[in-house]
């Protein structure tokens, strides 16, 4: 793939995101691209697997680096509906993710943009380019709408 070519994965992480609705889960989807190839994806699952680090990212990071026998993520790109949680945004910059894509912003949980802003501590061993926006609209519909069905 050119650097003049882009294509978004954001399509599938939210047809994750509604798989993990379906399930009963808070509707987040993450997916592990290189080179314009899947790698992994997965979706929030910490209830079905009595896992609290069953976040999305979480997941995806851990198949993708078992996909390719290697603990670091070099070139890879991680495209994830929700801004991360600090335990998901350490995760990324331990797997050295060259590119984080994510949906919604996330005032109350997230560690990017919001709250600890991981990426920017001086203790981070790496910082993906980060980029937001792409399906914020799906993503946050989504996640009002699974949260308001539970009232």
């Amino acid at each position: 793939m050119s650097g003049s070519e882009f294509r978004s994965f954001m399509p599938r992480a939210l047809a994750l995101a509604r798989a993990a609705a379906d399930a009963g889960e808070v509707p987040i989807g993450a997916v592990v691209v290189r080179d314009g190839q899947v790698i992994a994806e997965a979706h929030n699952s910490p209830r079905a697997d009595h896992d609290p680090t069953a976040h999305a990212e979480i997941l995806a990071i851990r198949r993708a680096a078992q996909a390719l026998g290697d603990e670091r993520l070099t070139g890879c790109e991680l495209w994830v509906t929700l801004e991360p949680c600090a335990m998901c945004a350490g995760a990324i910059a331990h797997a050295r993710i060259a590119r984080l894509y994510y949906a919604a912003s996330d005032p109350k949980g997230g560690a990017v943009e919001h709250g600890a802003r991981v990426f920017e501590q001086p203790q981070c061993l790496h910082r993906p380019e980060v980029y937001t926006g792409i399906g914020e609209a799906e993503s946050a519909d989504l996640l009002r709408g699974f949260f308001r069905d539970r009232r």
